[in-house]
């Protein structure tokens, strides 16, 4: 995970802010850098004053691949272009990156921009598209005098933008205090460029000549010379100007049956196959990750999941063991907070019956109850295997003392519902409470208190795409019994389309404040792809015969629990859908009528 800075202005080069600097470093603490760049442009009457632009770079570095720190921002000695990567490119053209990305997509960029300007915009449509995986960027094409940034079409970097009141171009991974009314979330709809060699006239500000052309995001089919396509395309459309047409995330499959689906089952074939895509998916994002600071061998360990003991998270922890070392913990981290009104009324009851057994605020969390009985059954189901679940107990004095930290981290995003969600991600990422690895053992109390322990792991899984993808929530049921199939897809297809700017862009901001880096494996474009090509009736039960074998399991997510069936995780199969801020209880923690779509003050 790293950090990035960049700001376009005309009088001098604009630096972050000490704030924003401070932010940027806690995305990513292994080195920090600071580039600023001068870009002359002659008048063209010959007679006027020339020009000139400053273009100031800033970067973070959270190093994760590769056997070294690179640090950033990565400058050419020959071009002088320069390169802000936030990002883990995990296939260049189909074929998998080894060691460090940073590099091999600065030297992909620079052969791409090695030509007249025209024929540069189209290799570097086709260079972009040939990246897979997570990414936001800021690149300066020095030789042809025009600037590059994105975000990957479905969003899982953060990337935002806008102009401060000087009228300075600011594109930046978070959002300082300072900067509230100026940055917004950057769309995911395409790659953003401009010509800096536009610029003339002295008297005007970057924010008047400032003409950002978009390079959209486009479907395989009928695609226009002036669009991108990402890398995971099922198949190549004639090159234009502008590069190969292929497309990451083809629309979604929209057919409907013309008789009855056949029921789901552990042995059909598109369980089966599920289970390897995710498998697949998985094992690009949890190999070879190198030894985090203060590791140590057999005990710590290089791997956690958000982990709220749901179908979702406790199917990646359950093929994650599959594919590591059997001798490397996996560390689950489950957040629980005291919320008052809850407690307020535990201790109610409690007067009311003294002789009841004492209430514990935080052990009777749904997501504490759920995350200590998954723990149970993946010690079972995958014994030798060091599970290391760490309580994380959230007092309220506590919340309120980060409240402002989240609130500008999750900035431009200000409802109620993204401060809970948000709340709970936060503090589930800090990867700091009380280990225990022998679910039988006897739980802490305020007697025999355990240590405080916090994970060593810089990699965190978390299951985000799997509800969209699969028909999770409760809306899409409802969105079934009113239209059927029909109603159904669309209500998926809105979901999968709105990630990006729902969710992703301010789950990225708040996870990685403490220097680590969350992964989606439900959310790598292959495996989007894949499950967005395969009928709906394939992915839940809606719709499907009733048959003894699925009996008591949900038709949410139906194909995904005969996925944890078949990998022996039986009661989780069967666990419902809650969401974060209901299970870790950060949702109405104050008295009164607040909804979760109002603003905060």
């Amino acid at each position: 995970m790293c950090g990035i800075f960049f700001s376009l202005s005309s009088s001098k080069p604009t630096e972050s802010t000490q704030e924003t600097c401070s932010l940027l470093q806690k995305r990513g603490p292994d080195s920090y850098k600071t580039h600023t760049a001068q870009k002359d442009i002659n008048a063209q009457d010959g007679v006027s004053p020339s020009l000139s632009y400053y273009l100031t770079f800033t970067s973070t570095v959270l190093s994760l691949r590769g056997d070294h720190v690179y640090t950033q921002p990565l400058v050419d000695p020959t071009t002088q272009s320069v390169l802000c990567w936030n990002g883990e490119a995990w296939k260049i053209t189909g074929e998998r990156v080894q060691g460090n990305d940073t590099e091999r997509v600065f030297d992909l960029f620079l052969q791409a921009v090695d030509s007249d300007q025209k024929g540069s915009v189209g290799k570097m449509a086709e260079a972009i598209a040939s990246l897979s995986g997570p990414f936001a960027f800021v690149f300066y094409d020095a030789v042809n005098s025009r600037l590059f940034y994105s975000r990957d079409c479905l969003g899982r970097r953060s990337l935002l933008e806008g102009f401060d009141e000087d009228g300075n171009l600011k594109i930046c991974s978070i959002c300082d205090s300072a900067s509230v009314d100026c940055f917004k979330e950057m769309a995911t709809e395409g790659v953003c460029t401009i010509d800096l060699a536009r610029y003339q006239d002295p008297s005007l500000s970057p924010r008047e000549l400032c003409q950002i052309e978009t390079l959209p995001w486009s479907s395989a089919a009928s695609t226009p010379a002036d669009h991108i396509v990402c890398s995971s395309c099922l198949s190549s459309v004639a090159a234009t100007d502008k590069g190969p047409k292929r497309k990451s995330i083809p629309p979604m499959n929209t057919s409907l049956p013309t008789e009855q689906p056949p029921a789901l089952t552990t042995d059909s074939a598109f369980v089966e196959q599920l289970e390897s895509k995710l498998r697949q998916s998985l094992e690009l994002r949890i190999q070879n990750i190198p030894e985090p600071p203060g590791y140590i061998a057999g005990e710590t360990a290089k791997t956690a999941v958000l982990f709220s003991g749901g179908l979702d998270c406790t199917l990646l922890a359950r093929l994650s063991h599959d594919i590591l070392p059997l001798d490397e913990p996996i560390d689950l981290l489950n957040v629980a907070f005291e919320n008052p009104r809850v407690a307020a009324a535990a201790k109610a009851n409690q007067q009311k019956s003294p002789s009841s057994p004492p209430f514990s605020i935080y052990e009777n969390c749904p997501d504490r109850i759920t995350g200590r009985a998954a723990h149970i059954e993946l010690q079972a189901t995958c014994p030798g295997r060091t599970w290391r679940f760490i309580a994380i107990d959230i007092p309220y004095t506590e919340t309120l003392a980060h409240r402002d930290q989240v609130k500008r981290l999750m900035r431009p995003h200000n409802t109620e519902m993204d401060m809970s969600i948000a709340c709970a991600l936060y503090f589930a990422s800090r990867g700091q409470g009380t280990a225990q690895t022998n679910p039988s053992a006897q739980l802490p109390t305020p007697d025999t208190p355990s240590p405080t322990y916090t994970t060593t792991s810089r990699v965190l899984l978390s299951g985000l795409g799997a509800d969209e993808l699969f028909a999770g929530y409760g809306r899409h049921s409802v969105a079934f019994n009113r239209g059927g199939f029909k109603e159904l897809i669309a209500e998926i297809d809105l979901d999968v389309s709105r990630l990006g700017s729902r969710n992703l862009g301010r789950d990225d901001r708040v996870l990685s404040h403490w220097g680590r880096e969350t992964r989606f494996p439900f959310l790598d474009e292959e495996f989007v792809a894949w499950v967005l090509r395969a009928p709906v009736w394939e992915k839940c039960g809606f719709g499907l015969p009733e048959i003894e074998a699925t009996a008591g399991i949900d038709c949410e997510k139906l194909a995904l629990r005969l996925v944890a069936l078949r990998l022996g995780l039986v009661r989780v199969s069967r666990e419902k859908k809650r969401a974060i801020q209901f299970g870790a209880r950060t949702a109405k923690m104050e008295t009164g009528r607040s909804r979760g779509t109002d603003a905060l003050s």
